[in-house]
């Protein structure tokens, strides 16, 4: 085993009433899962996802084998409760799950959660945001800065449990003594800016319990908007079993700070296909075929209709404006 120290932090934020992140801390494997859904089903959804990862056995597989074996059976058995129960219908999770085998980190990603690598004072995140801001920015048609305000910046291209079957991205990390990993839900970087997560873990480096607790303090500090989850982890030289784990109680929820909640923007599945509709004339064949042409669930199809339907009647009172002048 190389995992050194590890520690794990979870919070609902100021905002929401429930938390809906999961996580799981089971040497060699980590990951955080953050659920969405109307009613308690992002956190069922988040709860199968987080159960799954710890309880299937992949037989002999490892490595990116491995990861995608256990998030697609994570996939499976939330798809599977979706299309069960009603009151769970359209729900699903993001996930980023991380495998350390000797000095080989395994990681599977779907959504937005993050992983990030800190070594030797530089921190480098390691996945790419499965989001339509995101598609937006490779495709340059919206700047960083824009991104971090757009209003449709918690719509997500890809989460467990919308498709039978799921895409993966996998990539493997040959880590180095001393490295820190950290994976985290959105709650954390949608409220905290990458310079000041280098910063609390740089300073907290060798108190990995207490950069991840100042880091969802960080994220409350800003506006706690959605639940918070971190998960950290070193890598050791001694190849014994050295895993260093936080006391007994220190991964249950402790709600700081929490308020009564107010309206927010809940996190939403839309394929990669459809991100380009949100720059597409509203109402227009080639919108409107962007939206029909990839089902998604019930409620976000509504929410994405009803955004379009706003734009178009803004495009037309612009119009009218402009033919009176």
């Amino acid at each position: 085993m190389s995992v050194g120290a590890v520690a794990r932090e979870s919070n609902t934020g100021n905002k929401r009433r429930r938390n809906e992140d999961s996580f799981v801390v089971a040497p060699p494997l980590f990951a955080v899962a953050d659920g969405m859904g109307g009613a308690q089903a992002g956190e069922v959804a988040s709860k199968l996802a987080a159960a799954a990862l710890e309880e299937t056995n992949p037989g002999s597989a490892g490595g990116e084998e491995r990861v995608v074996a256990l998030i697609q059976e994570a996939n499976r058995r939330v798809y599977e409760r979706s299309n069960a129960d009603p009151s769970a219908s359209g729900m699903g999770t993001t996930v980023t799950a991380a495998l350390v085998e000797g000095m080989r980190v395994t990681f599977g990603h779907v959504g937005d959660s993050r992983a990030y690598l800190l070594r030797d004072g530089v921190m480098k995140q390691l996945t790419e945001d499965h989001s339509l801001v995101n598609e937006l920015m490779k495709s340059g048609k919206l700047s960083a800065e824009e991104a971090e305000t757009h209003p449709q910046r918690s719509v997500i291209t890809r989460a467990l449990g919308t498709d039978p079957d799921v895409d993966v991205d996998t990539f493997v990390v040959e880590a180095n003594v001393g490295d820190l990993f950290l994976i985290c839900s959105d709650g954390l970087t949608s409220m905290v800016g990458d310079d000041d997560i280098f910063e609390l873990l740089e300073r907290h480096h060798d108190d990995l319990d207490r950069a991840a607790k100042s880091l969802v303090a960080a994220a409350n500090r800003a506006g706690g908007e959605d639940n918070i989850t971190v998960v950290a982890f070193t890598i050791s030289a001694d190849d014994g079993d050295t895993v260093q784990m936080p006391a007994a109680g220190e991964d249950e929820d402790t709600l700081h700070g929490v308020q009564p909640p107010s309206p927010s923007v809940d996190t939403m599945v839309v394929p990669a296909e459809q991100a380009e509709a949100a720059f597409l004339v509203p109402g227009s064949p080639e919108a409107l075929e962007a939206v029909r042409r990839e089902p998604i669930a019930p409620a976000a199809r509504v929410r994405l209709v009803l955004a379009m339907l706003a734009l178009l009647g803004l495009a037309g009172v612009l119009l009218v404006w402009g033919l009176l002048r």
